[in-house]
């Protein structure tokens, strides 16, 4: 188990454990084994831009340099929007307790692309809550593991046998794509006298 999960509702806190909820727990999962002609596994490893090196796992990193070419630390960057104004990193949502006060529609929980589900797990009392959510209340706060630039949206919700589920996701954004300007519609020219008889299908 990870970081407990501290939510408050109806003045107390409540402590969650979060158990995460993936496709191989829902329907098993297949692992694929390579061995080499000798019986022995095999590790995936990268070949390098020179075509000769290989490098094996664990032995590559993200690195941060200046346009002169000057190695960087991270803490030292300050992050800036697209107008170049500051960003206020957000803190992780597990550094305090979260108050449960902003509900949301199911139509704004659908509306966001959801990429992890983490089923709640509490020995406190949760009575009160339990029967909130089974009557489809939802709440909804800021939800970031770590702290970052951006916090991801988080769903509290349960289903009819009372289970509690955190969904995490982001907004979906929907371009719609279609024409700027609608042509305009013109009458179709006169065929010429004896042109259609001329036509036939071998001229296509």
């Amino acid at each position: 188990m990870g970081r407990p999960l501290v939510l408050q509702f109806g003045g107390q806190d409540l402590t969650f454990d979060m158990l995460k909820v993936d496709r191989s727990k829902l329907y098993g999962y297949v692992d694929i084994e390579a061995l080499d002609d000798k019986g022995r596994p095999c590790s995936l490893a990268t070949l390098a831009g020179d075509g000769r090196t290989i490098v094996a796992p664990g032995g590559g990193a993200i690195a941060l340099l200046s346009p002169e070419g000057q190695w960087l630390e991270r803490a030292k960057l300050t992050p800036v929007d697209r107008e170049g104004n500051r960003i206020t990193p957000v803190q992780s949502t597990f550094s305090a307790p979260v108050p449960l006060a902003k509900k949301a529609t199911i139509e704004e929980y659908l509306s966001h692309n959801i990429k992890a589900v983490y089923q709640l797990q509490t020995t406190g009392d949760m009575a009160a809550l339990a029967k909130e959510l089974r009557s489809g209340t939802i709440f909804s706060f800021p939800y970031s593991f770590r702290g970052g630039l951006e916090a991801d949206a988080g769903f509290l919700l349960a289903n009819p046998d009372g289970h509690v589920f955190l969904a995490v996701g982001q907004a979906t954004k929907i371009h719609f794509v279609g024409l700027e300007q609608l042509a305009a519609l013109t009458e179709e020219e006169e065929v010429e006298e004896g042109a259609e008889e001329e036509m036939d299908f071998g001229m296509l």
